[in-house]
């Protein structure tokens, strides 16, 4: 029997040290718009999906990460080109460490956020 469902992952969680200041960054990086939700045992900034049926949640939560890129690393789609959102990440604080490596769905790399959180951005191959 072969368990295949829409999505492994369920939801990804980020630790922020500062929440305001990670929230501000993740939203000029991928251009999301993150709101803030207390109904939980500590606030996350949460983003949402299109499909919120059938999308992968992700938040960030107050807690303390594992620093200088140690911990998993989550890749995450942002608004525009690549190579904006490169310089985006550096514009907000951030630290880009690769170069855009070529997948055949699409291109990423590799950066940490304002925490050092490994985090990567995607961009699918255009049609």
């Amino acid at each position: 029997m072969s368990y295949k469902p829409a999505h492994f992952l369920v939801w990804g969680e980020l630790p922020a040290t500062d929440m305001e200041r990670s929230l501000a960054f993740y939203q000029t990086v991928t251009g999301a718009e993150l709101s803030i939700d207390t109904g939980g045992p500590n606030p996350m900034a949460v983003f949402k999906p299109a499909n919120t049926e059938t999308g992968v949640a992700l938040h960030l939560y107050p807690g303390k990460p594992a620093g200088d890129g140690r911990g998993p690393t989550l890749h995450l789609a942002a608004q525009g080109a690549l190579e904006q959102t490169m310089a985006r990440v550096t514009e907000a604080g951030g630290e880009v460490l690769s170069p855009a490596i070529p997948l055949p769905a699409g291109r990423f790399f590799y950066a940490k956020d304002l925490d050092g959180n490994s985090v990567g951005f995607f961009e699918t191959a255009a049609a």
